[in-house]
């Protein structure tokens, strides 16, 4: 969801004419009072209006002129009809994730659940963990502890949903050509492997036998010629001759009314009539007591034999007809058709079957109203938990794809109140309670949002009185709010960033700036405080630092909501160049974002300033991502992506572009999209299976992605297919023989036609295998020849191979290029601090903190530092400055052998656990947990 950032705007004195010269014309002053705003009603006319009138003024200007402004009285109307944002109305969205005081403790607790759980309970806890990682920055963890939830799940049904939310985290249902029941080829998400119960963890990545013919029963098995018949039963006017000893066997009411002493027993002729069977059935259930197979008959039979099974307890012949029926459903209509079956007869595979199609159909299939009155009224969830298939993590699924596709929806409400209903352990009832608490707290239902987060709080989810203090704030308890914070902050031995920026709302003046900083000090991820910072210097007309507020956490974070503040205050300072770059920028991330509080959408504003700016053809804009590639600047080279995009939509090579740049800037969501689009859009077979490798390699699937390569290049020999299959080959520790063949590929990739950013890439690449392989010269020609043809990270590779000639003072000047030239460069003064002596050094560490705070190596080499200087405590709280906003691996390793020398065995346990949960296959971690748990002498 879009943060709710702007929940009113300063109204705006739109000045007539050419009287204004300014743009800060704004009313800024803050004793003079705003008008009120215009009704919403009238915005969408007034803007309309203001647009002709720019258009107007625009078709005035001379074509062959080179300037580009405008009358400010003009661009103040048609660019900024709502104004600017006021600083004390800004607000932080409250996460609906699960957030915790203490995150390693609960990392650590989560570990020992899953490493001392049995079989059957090893899904449940890894489900847990999906949970917690959920709230952190990487899609992947979340990803790899679904798979294993996956792995250990024991019953259908949790292999049903987890197996489907897999396939949702790619998004397949936005591929052309695809069908919800398409199978990827593993047991992991197979359709058909996930509808067998047992446990066999090691069987998931097996390739699976869908594909393989159902088989039939040959007409033999059906053969009548040679059954000994001993009665009948009499079914209206007709009979259906039996054996007595196999109608018996079907189920022990069978048995005890043909053997029983019943009059039956006697009978050489029963009366079935009554009985709610068809002659038809009837025959069916005596084939089935002879050969014990029902896929011979037509449906409708078997559905007739389901009946007959539940009414006289035939188990086998019920679990026969539940297993057929099961291998009906194919697609949404099938499994609206038979689901209603399923439930009457109570079909556990069946139903399974249906809530498969409903899972895999997602988010779609939550639209159709029919499958939300299954999941979502009292009646169809009382009939789903009858038959086995109402649970928590059903609920959880469907929950996060509901909220995701519109958080403030009756149905989104519907479901998380079933969440709450399924929710038994203490971290479902926080986390169906918190996300309840946040849907009505955006659908601005204070007293229910209250309500549902003291409810979280109860349960024992901490982060969630920061939903009661919202909602009393909202209600008008402003200095209610302040307590609940200012008490949460007095209580905790240690407080974190996100108490600070919540307390911040509720206080004002010197208090206010003094918690805006401290949670930026405490946790420097977060936005919140760099908005208002921002917008309070942009209130006093200091846009310049305002941009530059905005440009210390863009450096590190992007986000939509930055983007597009910083547009707004760059449309302020006539910066009409910058806004638009943001704000293409933007739409990349989120295409539907709307801007002015949610009045306008970013597309009118691009057509709004692009007349403001120079003007591109298709040949000028690759030569501008040229150089925004070179120079590092990758929300400038988005922006001319998307531009590119604009007037060729269906070129799938720029998408492809499109999600590296994403991905450079650590937007999975937005790149995985622009990956979809790209295979989509497709010209050939052998474009589509690289895209489609792709997306299995960013998924966690790597074979499966070496695969689509190998099938591309039996196609066709290409760029993409062997530049895809060296790096899915490359990303693993690569033997002599692998190095050769990974750069074979690498130099085949080479000799096919592709553009100079692409194959700068590949020559990066190449050189640092080359390095790896300890073949120098061959590595510094290559990242020289990259360097040519402006791949401007090449540099970081050349000093590499200065350092290990021993020419370090070559290498410090080769990153101090680097530095010049790119316009991100924290990773570039990182690296070059391994070039120079230590007081050198840390100055270039510190740089590359203050550039980007997430960045490790800085915290554990300045922890380092201090450890030989015999300041354990003075490591300890470097590394723990970090750990508090990124849970790293090298961080928590590196504390826990600090605390391991230090004799806290304890303390050094909790940080590998917590280290191990993120990596479970660490071995230096792994091989520190075992010794810190060895008994002390």
């Amino acid at each position: 969801m879009q943060p709710n950032l702007f929940t009113a705007m300063r109204s705006l004195k739109l000045i007539e004419g050419c009287k204004a010269t300014q743009v800060h014309a704004l009313n800024n002053n803050p004793s003079s009072p705003s008008p009120p705003p215009p009704p919403s009603t009238g915005l969408r006319e007034k803007l309309l209006q203001h647009l002709q009138d720019h258009l107007r003024v625009n078709s005035l200007r001379s074509k062959s002129s080179k300037t580009h402004h405008l009358n400010a009285a003009v661009s103040l109307d048609s660019l900024l009809p709502h104004g600017l944002p006021v600083s004390d109305l800004l607000e932080p969205q409250i996460d609906p994730s699960l957030k915790f005081v203490d995150l390693i403790e609960k990392l650590s607790e989560v570990y020992r659940r899953i490493e001392n759980s049995s079989h059957s309970e090893k899904s449940e806890a890894f489900l847990q963990q999906c949970a917690v990682f959920r709230g952190l920055s990487d899609p992947k963890l979340f990803r790899r502890s679904l798979r294993s939830a996956r792995q250990h799940a024991v019953d259908v049904h949790t292999k049903v949903v987890l197996a489907s939310w897999l396939r949702y985290e790619r998004r397949e249902d936005e591929l052309i050509g695809t069908t919800s029941m398409d199978c990827c080829g593993r047991n992991l998400e197979c359709p058909k492997a996930t509808l067998v119960s047992g446990y066999d963890p090691e069987s998931v990545y097996d390739h699976c036998l869908c594909s393989g013919a159902n088989e039939r029963v040959g007409a033999n098995e059906c053969s009548t010629s040679e059954v000994d018949y001993d009665m009948s039963f009499c079914i209206g006017d007709e009979e259906v001759r039996c054996v007595r000893s196999k109608i018996a066997s079907l189920s022990r009411p069978f048995k005890r009314m043909l053997y029983g002493g019943f009059r039956e027993m006697r009978c050489n002729i029963i009366n079935f009539t009554l009985n709610g069977i068809s002659v038809e059935g009837m025959r069916a259930a005596e084939v089935f007591s002879r050969v014990g197979k029902v896929d011979i008959f037509p449906s409708n039979v078997v559905l007739e034999l389901l009946k007959l099974a539940n009414r006289f307890c035939c188990d086998e012949l019920k679990a026969a007809c539940d297993s057929y029926l099961s291998c009906l459903v194919k697609d949404l209509d099938d499994a609206l058709l038979l689901v209603e079956y399923g439930l009457e007869e109570a079909a556990y595979l069946l139903v399974a079957a249906c809530l498969q199609v409903f899972l895999r159909e997602l988010p779609y299939s939550l639209q159709n109203p029919n499958v939300v009155k299954i999941f979502c009224s009292v009646e169809g969830r009382e009939r789903l938990c009858l038959v086995g298939h109402g649970s928590f993590v059903l609920y959880l699924f469907l929950s996060q794809i509901a909220m995701e596709e519109d958080m403030k929806s009756n149905t989104t409400v519907m479901v998380l109140e079933c969440l709450v209903e399924c929710a038994v352990e203490s971290w479902q009832k926080q986390l169906a309670c918190h996300q309840l608490g946040a849907v009505m707290l955006e659908r601005r239902e204070y007293k229910d949002a209250e309500r549902w987060f003291s409810s979280a709080v109860e349960a024992g989810h901490v982060y969630s009185l920061v939903g009661v203090a919202r909602s009393k704030f909202k209600r008008g308890h402003r200095y209610s709010a302040y307590k609940i914070m200012n008490s949460l902050i007095s209580d905790c031995s240690v407080t974190t960033g996100w108490m600070h920026q919540e307390r911040s709302l509720y206080c004002s003046g010197k208090e206010k700036l003094l918690d805006i900083d401290i949670a930026t000090d405490l946790d420097p991820t977060l936005t919140f405080p760099y908005k208002f910072r921002a917008v309070s210097l942009a209130e006093e007309s200091q846009f310049g630092a305002a941009v530059a507020e905005l440009n210390k956490v863009m450096g590190f974070k992007v986000s939509p909501d930055c983007l597009e503040m910083r547009a707004w205050i760059s449309i302020a300072m006539e910066d009409y160049e910058g806004a638009l770059k943001d704000i293409r920028a933007l739409l990349t991330l989120e295409p539907n974002f709307l801007m002015f509080n949610k009045k306008v959408h970013g597309d009118h504003m691009v057509e709004l300033l692009r007349p403001l700016v120079q003007q591109w053809n298709q040949a000028d804009c690759w030569m501008q991502l040229y150089d925004r590639w070179s120079s590092v600047d990758d929300i400038g080279s988005l922006a001319v992506v998307h531009h590119m995009l604009a007037n060729d939509p269906g070129k799938s090579l720029l998408r492809f572009r499109q999600s590296l740049l994403l991905l450079r800037l650590n937007c999975q969501k937005a790149a995985m999209r622009s990956l979809r689009l790209a295979r989509n859009h497709s010209k050939s077979e052998h474009e589509r299976l690289v895209y489609e490798g792709w997306i299995l390699y960013d998924t966690g699937h790597r074979e499966e992605a070496l695969a689509k390569a190998e099938e591309s290049i039996s196609i066709q020999r290409s760029f993409e297919a062997y530049f895809l299959k060296a790096y899915a080959l490359a990303d693993s520790t690569l033997d002599p023989e692998s190095s050769k063949y990974v750069i074979q590929l690498l130099e085949e990739a080479l000799r096919c036609p592709s553009d100079g950013l692409r194959k700068g890439q590949a020559l990066n690449n190449l050189g640092s295998v080359y390095v790896d392989c300890d073949k120098l010269d061959l590595a510094a020609d290559c990242y020289m020849n990259a360097l040519n043809i402006k791949h401007t990270r090449a540099h970081q590779g050349l000093a590499r191979v200065y350092h290990l000639r021993n020419q370090r003072k070559a290498a410090y000047d080769e990153m101090t290029k680097l530095i010049e030239k790119a316009r991100n460069n924290a990773s570039a003064f990182e690296k070059r601090s391994e070039y120079c002596e230590r007081e050198m050094a840390q100055s270039d560490l510190g740089m590359a903190t203050l550039l980007d705070p997430l960045r490790t190596y800085p915290y554990r080499y300045r922890a380092a530092v201090l450890m030989d200087d015999h300041k354990e405590t003075e490591a300890i709280e470097e590394l723990s400055k970090a750990i508090a906003f990124k849970p790293d691996l090298q961080l928590l390793h590196l504390r826990a052998a600090f605390y391991d020398s230090m004799g806290e065995s304890a303390e050094a346990i909790r940080d590998c656990e917590a280290a191990l949960s993120l990596d479970p296959n660490h071995t230096d971690t792994i091989d520190l947990y075992n010794k810190a748990r060895e008994p002390q002498p």
